[in-house]
């Protein structure tokens, strides 16, 4: 095995290029959808929030000093440390259940995950302080929980696990499988920890630690729980194949596909009886582990999933296959201080990303002349949006054509977020996002912390060419003009990513006021597949129609009602444009013709 000296200077040589990198990356390319939405948490702070708990907004609050520094790298500043952290702590776990070189493998693993390296350690989202304080609990119940003496020291390791699950848990709400694994090892493996006091004192912390979050929930009707459930709850659409192998095809990359295969060669030696981990530790690492990686992927087979979801899970994973490869073959007595499979996954996980970072600032493949979706372009463009933006809104304000700093309206939390950030944030406007909760999220209460509109008062409306929804048909009724403004190029190299269109909506009806959440009677749900499926089955002539085409097609009746609901949502979809195009010929459009000098 290689001496502790050469692999501290590894993982030091590691932590330090992998953060830099990460840095650069960091401060190089645009917020995402999700990051300029969690940045409004930090912005609206709150005792918890509609999507997720507090924690990735007190971590960007941290680390950006309240705020006080909001450029892209210092709203990322956190993932970055927090990453860095991570990586340290995963390669103390592999010390402890095996030894220094498992650790430095570990950490080597877990840096070549997509996972690990971009949406925990670059990224700033909720999994970024989930997975430290997942790891600081793993760390800490790896160290007390086998011990079959109950030590002084174990009982303060787990004593302590109950601030880290907590603080896990104000993280992300499946944090929740560390109390699960904990408590089933306690159960099955050492039972003298069911009367130890530390246990409950344990247990107790990790729960006050969350109470602000159920309290927040409590007062707003549960809204965060109900809302998940909805993500998870099985359909009656039955089995969904397809659902279930984009899930795994998204773990394979998100974990790194030679990463997938030491795994799987790791479980095959466990199942074979090798002895790579002792049992004690093997069956923690399994319990915290398999149960949500099989939650997550049952739920996959029903309903679509984001392979994200079983990101812990696979930091256990990747412990075993790090302890396999620390294990020494019959061929191979002598253990690499880098061995060439995480040698060959690093310089996969650097060849994507480099790709990956190339492509979104530059564009260099003509992804939509081939026709394919390119999903770099949701990285950039945003930025160049409110820089044009702002002195064709002035321009515009300025010869009173509409108030002087009119919000911007949209419909949906993304790209709300974004305008907010990128657009209005730098002009000091407002941004409200008008529609459903399930579509606004946390603009709902963002709107009522910003306050109502008063009567004739004048708004903006950007109209993404990728993204469009009409304006007529949006807020036609609200105001008594909507006024096209101009159309914004949107730029990468050469080639025009998207088009924003502007709009000015003039003269507000009504006062506009924001009411809370729980006095809101939801509208009746008339154009969702649920609605039209329910219809259906509730007509039996018309099941028996379909279930002779279901017959004759060779399909399941299931399927058959669901296609025949597409096909009335699609109706009914062009019912509503053609209404539209009727309000929006009654709505006088007028262009303002500009001077060369504007």
């Amino acid at each position: 095995m290689p001496s502790n000296r050469k692999i501290y200077w590894a993982l030091g040589i590691l932590l330090v290029l992998s953060a830099v990198v990460r840095a650069l990356i960091a401060g190089s390319i645009e917020l995402g959808n999700d990051e300029v939405y969690y940045w409004t948490y930090a912005k609206f702070p709150d005792m918890s929030h509609f999507d997720h708990p507090p924690m990735v907004g007190l971590v960007i609050q941290l680390f950006t000093l309240n705020l006080r520094f909001d450029s892209e790298l210092f709203l990322r500043l956190g993932s970055v440390i927090l990453g860095t952290a991570s990586t340290w702590m995963i390669f103390l776990i592999g010390k402890k259940i095996k030894n220094a070189a498992a650790g430095l493998y570990a950490a080597l693993l877990f840096t070549a995950s997509f996972y690990g390296f971009i949406l925990v350690g670059t990224f700033i989202l909720p999994d970024t302080p989930q997975v430290f304080f997942w790891l600081v609990s793993m760390y800490l119940l790896i160290c007390s929980l086998p011990d079959e003496s109950l030590s002084n020291q174990s009982r303060a390791y787990l004593f302590f696990s109950g601030l880290s699950i907590g603080l896990a848990l104000l993280s992300k709400y499946h944090s929740v499988f560390l109390i699960f694994g904990a408590g089933m090892f306690i159960l099955f493996h050492n039972r003298k920890w069911l009367l130890a006091k530390e246990t409950w004192i344990a247990l107790l912390m990790a729960v006050m630690l969350f109470m602000p979050v159920i309290f927040w929930n409590y007062n707003n009707n549960y809204i965060s729980f109900t809302f998940h459930e909805s993500r998870v709850g099985m359909t009656d659409s039955g089995i969904q194949p397809q659902y279930f192998l984009t899930e795994i095809a998204g773990q394979v990359f998100y974990n790194n596909p030679v990463n997938i295969i030491l795994i799987i060669l790791a479980f095959i030696a466990l199942l074979r009886g090798k002895e790579i981990l002792e049992k004690p530790y093997r069956r923690l690492i399994l319990w915290m582990s398999l149960p949500l990686w099989i939650v997550f992927v049952s739920f996959s087979l029903f309903r679509s999933t984001l392979p994200h979801w079983t990101g812990p899970a696979y930091i256990g994973f990747i412990l075993i296959a790090a302890s396999w490869l620390a294990t020494p073959s019959t061929k191979e007595k002598r253990l690499r201080l880098i061995p060439w499979p995480a040698a060959v996954a690093l310089v996969f996980i650097l060849a994507v990303i480099s790709l990956a970072v190339t492509q979104i600032r530059y564009g260099w493949v003509p992804l939509k002349k081939w026709k394919v979706e390119d999903v770099s372009a949701d990285l950039c463009g945003m930025q160049q949006l409110g820089e044009k933006f702002a002195p064709m809104a002035n321009w515009e304000e300025d010869h009173f054509l509409i108030d002087k700093g009119s919000p911007i309206f949209t419909f949906r939390w993304f790209p709300a977020a974004n305008f907010d950030y990128y657009v209005a944030r730098p002009s000091g406007r407002k941004v409200y996002a008008l529609g459903s909760l399930e579509r606004i999220h946390k603009y709902q209460w963002i709107n009522r912390i910003r306050g109502g509109m008063k009567k004739d008062a004048d708004a903006w409306y950007i109209a993404l060419s990728d993204d469009y929804e009409d304006p007529v048909a949006l807020y036609g009724k609200l105001f008594e003009l909507v006024l096209p403004s101009d159309t914004i190029q949107i730029t990468r190299g050469r080639d025009t990513i998207r088009k924003a269109y502007i709009y000015k909506l003039i003269n507000l009806k009504e006062d506009l006021s924001f009411i809370p959440h729980d006095s809101i009677k939801p509208p009746a749900k008339i154009d969702t597949l649920a609605y039209f499926i329910v219809q259906i089955r509730n007509n039996p002539d018309w099941m028996d129609i379909l279930q002779k085409r279901a017959r004759d097609k060779g399909i399941p009746l299931t399927e058959m009602v669901k296609q025949e609901a597409k096909k009335m949502m699609a109706d009914h979809k062009d019912m509503m444009d053609l209404n539209s195009n009727k309000k929006n010929d009654s709505v006088k459009q007028i262009r303002i013709l500009k001077d060369d000098g504007r």
